[in-house]
């Protein structure tokens, strides 16, 4: 299936326009979250490239965001870049948890394969890859479970409505989850097999 950012764009922008005051915008080479300026203004979301997974993960940052967050360029965070060292790259990965879930959740909705990212390419990468994916899988679990933030669940729906998933997203999601983060049976069980 061919997924179009533009429909993603018009999701978000049917979605929180109005009731939120912002809009998911297509750009360049960076993502960024560019708060309203005035009253009558429009926050905008920007994603990078035009790609769609670029978009659901800038979503899923802006739907973690409370509403001071949401007054602040880019949240009011600095974002260290790609080269972090051990410590930056373990506090990056700590704060990427939340998102990565609901883009997770996101991406199976719209049925799209999802990547975890440890965006470090140039440092020395994952600061514990596996503990990282897990935290990503229990947080993912946990929203599946206790429910997501509030704009994130009419996202979901709308995902789901939208690319007719509503009936097979539990069972995609457990699937997949395999694939992202193996559960300690699946490896042993695995293992098992290795050594026979």
């Amino acid at each position: 299936m061919n997924h179009s950012p533009n429909e993603l764009i018009m999701l978000f922008n049917d979605l929180f326009r109005e009731s939120h005051r912002t809009i998911l915008v297509r750009g360049g080479d960076e993502p960024e979250y560019r708060p309203a300026d005035g009253d009558n203004g429009l926050a905008q979301i920007v994603f990078a490239h035009g790609y769609y997974a670029s978009a659901l993960h800038e979503i899923s940052h802006w739907c973690i965001a409370g509403e001071y967050r949401r007054t602040l360029h880019d949240y009011g965070y600095w974002y260290c870049p790609d080269g972090r060292t051990p410590e930056q790259q373990r506090a990056f990965e700590q704060v990427e948890i939340k998102p990565q879930a609901l883009e997770w959740l996101f991406s199976i909705a719209a049925g799209t394969r999802f990547h975890i990212s440890v965006d470090n390419l140039s440092g020395d990468g994952a600061a514990n890859e596996q503990a990282f994916r897990l935290g990503v899988r229990v947080q993912a679990s946990h929203y599946l479970t206790h429910g997501l933030p509030h704009r994130a669940g009419l996202l979901l729906d709308a995902l789901k409505t939208f690319y007719g998933t509503t009936d097979t997203h539990a069972t995609n999601w457990h699937r997949d989850a395999e694939r992202i983060a193996p559960s300690t049976s699946a490896k042993n069980s695995s293992r098992k097999t290795e050594t026979v």
